[in-house]
């Protein structure tokens, strides 16, 4: 049975986890330039992909932080190809994995749609999804706990971009608290 985030004794934990030390020479994608400068101009595009990694994470069971490195890994294989001119999806193998590689890429589909019809034209090019892809890859290999089944990326991401269940999950049960 996986803990709720929100529990007490996660939480608690989470205080005391040690971190991950990375080797700056095995982070992938070094040849991607992921600057500040970068993540503030695709601001928008950073929560949207964060947030919608982060639902897809929550609404398939089972699925933890580990899954999400695999899809990211796909997300920036596929994205890489299209910088070449073709396009080849790289589905992960892992099911887990291969939902939030869907979900991500479906919603993707989605933001560019809405982006054109608002903007008239769309503004996110593909090196732009790729760079913040693989700075989100970055942000799950520093938050990443090392657990097997954790969810420490997700919380990281819940916690700064208050991203929840979607509209696709079943409603809370309402409260029996009753307000003036």
């Amino acid at each position: 049975m996986t803990c709720p985030l929100d529990c007490e004794y996660l939480l608690e934990a989470r205080k005391h986890d040690k971190p991950v030390l990375l080797d700056p020479k095995q982070v992938p994608n070094r040849d991607i330039e992921v600057s500040e400068r970068l993540v503030e101009r695709n601001e928008v595009l950073v929560a949207f992909l964060a947030t919608t990694i982060a639902q897809a994470e929550l609404n398939i069971a089972n699925a933890a932080d580990f899954d999400v490195r695999e899809a990211l890994e796909a997300l920036v294989r596929t994205y890489r190809t299209l910088e070449s001119g073709v396009y080849y999806e790289s589905l992960p193998t892992n099911p887990l994995a291969a939902g939030i590689f869907r979900t991500v890429q479906e919603r993707s589909e989605e933001f560019r749609r809405q982006e054109t019809q608002h903007l008239g034209a769309t503004r996110t090019r593909d090196a732009d999804v790729l760079a913040c892809l693989v700075f989100l890859q970055r942000l799950e290999l520093d938050r990443n706990n090392g657990r097997p089944r954790g969810r420490a990326f997700l919380s990281a991401v819940m916690d700064f971009y208050g991203a929840g269940p979607s509209s696709d999950a079943p409603p809370a049960e309402p409260s029996s608290l009753i307000l003036p």
